[in-house]
């Protein structure tokens, strides 16, 4: 298959070497557009107002893969490669594998969701791929996991376009207990902004926060109950597989808007 293989952590992030290399060498036909340093948690920003360079690079990747540095943000790598660098377009576009977890409410924040969120707009099956810690250097059963979950696509194709988030434990791979699919839980942080004064006497803030594992679902009743979140599947040792979509419409809002009457909003 033509993949598409992006990311956040930059064109040198082992995971994305490790998952463009492997998928390669298995006879995918890799191409990988990503950006020139790391962009975590730049969500789906577009560059608008300067230029978007790239730049082919050379002795990084698996000798069949093609690779593109680009200037700009996840989302402008994919927008970028569909249409200005790639010549025919991909099956699926890839985004990671990502170094440390993107769970629940973090999928907002994500530039490697966002990645695969700009193919799955423009009409293409996408695939977010994170390792469940921001310092283990193990992708292994990542990108193994990679390649049996695009041969499954292969043979029985999702009957909607859609964005899978997948989440890998961080653990050795004989203790994953399986894959589960989840539903998007709610992960939230107590952020922190540290003051510091830089060498000229100017102050500066520092983002910092100490993250809260899940916190109550006030919608959980909106889907089946029975179903785990991302954030429990993971902490259990399990794959997790969540589907994604662009549309961010509140579906029982709607429903209760529609009972109001024109007359009370313009009064």
């Amino acid at each position: 298959m033509k993949l598409l293989i992006s990311n956040d952590d930059g064109i040198f992030a082992q995971g994305i070497r490790s998952l463009a290399n492997h998928l390669a060498e298995v006879g995918h036909e890799v191409k990988v557009v990503c950006p020139d340093q790391e962009r975590s948690a730049t969500g789906h920003g577009l560059t608008l107002h300067q230029p978007i360079r790239a730049e082919k690079v050379e002795s990084v990747f698996h000798p069949q893969v093609k690779a593109w540095a680009c200037s700009g943000t996840p989302a402008d790598c994919v927008k970028l490669a569909l249409f200005g660098l790639l010549d025919t377009r991909p099956d699926f576009v890839l985004a990671g594998v990502n170094h440390g977890p993107n769970l629940g409410t973090d999928v907002i924040y994500s530039g490697t969701v966002s990645a695969a969120m700009e193919g799955m707009i423009e009409g293409i099956p996408s695939i977010a791929l994170s390792l469940g810690s921001y310092s283990a250097r193990q992708f292994q059963a990542s990108v193994r996991f990679a390649e049996r979950l695009l041969k499954q696509l292969e043979k029985c194709p999702l009957s909607q376009v859609m964005l899978l988030n997948v989440n890998i434990p961080a653990v050795p791979e004989e203790d994953i207990l399986g894959v589960m699919i989840a539903r998007q839980g709610i992960r939230r942080y107590i952020d922190i902004f540290e003051k510091r004064v830089d060498p000229r006497g100017k102050t500066y803030y520092w983002l910092a926060g100490e993250v809260l594992e899940e916190v109550e679902d006030p919608q959980k009743t909106l889907i089946n109950d029975d179903l785990p979140t991302d954030v429990q599947a993971l902490r259990q040792n399990y794959i997790t597989m969540t589907p994604l979509q662009y549309n961010l419409t509140h579906t029982t809002g709607l429903k209760e808007l529609q009972t109001w009457h024109n007359e009370q909003i313009t009064d």
